[in-house]
């Protein structure tokens, strides 16, 4: 019985560090059927607004935009199929949402319900997250919880998703290749 691994990708990496850009190549390299796009960013500002254009022309119409700031497990569930693909652009702006909207959301709890459906979904899946734990310790509460939500749900990711890279300034650094390959520091 031959098993077919799925290759999943996590894209993650600082702001402005070609996270996007690089998982849309990714998705555009895929072949399906369907391609959805699940945004999670809600736009509080003219700023926010001018990135969400700015995403969405950089897309192709091959893909299905759908806007879910909180239950992106069961929009995935909806549209599932071996014939789909499903670009989540970005963990981290839905951890934000999680936090910020639902004071009664238990976040761990719905990372375990990603982490966990992530195994029963038939369609490709790449994941977009930002590496929030290089910068300086935050100087509220709510900023540290922030930062140490979002470490856990990429060391999560990074141990469920079969293909991890990691970008820095622009450039793709494979980190995780297939569960094959794992790269370490100090191996030659």
């Amino acid at each position: 019985m031959n098993i077919k691994i799925k290759n999943n990708y996590f894209v993650l990496g600082g702001c402005r560090s070609g996270k996007s850009s690089h998982a849309l190549s990714i998705a555009n390299n895929i072949k399906c059927k369907n391609k959805y796009f699940i945004a999670t960013l809600k736009p509080y500002d003219k700023e926010m607004e001018q990135r969400v254009l700015s995403h969405q022309k950089q897309r192709d119409k091959s893909f299905i935009t759908i806007e879910e700031t909180e239950d992106i497990v069961l929009r995935i569930k909806e549209n599932d199929s071996i014939d789909s693909l499903f670009l989540i652009d970005c963990l981290t702006l839905w951890i934000t949402n999680l936090i910020l909207n639902n004071k009664n959301t238990d976040v761990f709890l719905e990372v375990e319900k990603l982490i966990n459906s992530i195994k029963e979904i038939k369609a490709r899946l790449i994941f977009v997250s930002n590496e929030v734990g290089c910068g300086i310790v935050p100087e509220n509460q709510l900023a540290r919880q922030f930062r140490d939500i979002a470490g856990f749900v990429n060391q999560k990711m990074a141990k469920t998703i079969e293909n991890v890279v990691w970008m820095v300034a622009g450039i793709p650094i494979i980190i995780k290749d297939n569960n094959k390959r794992v790269l370490q520091a100090n191996m030659l």
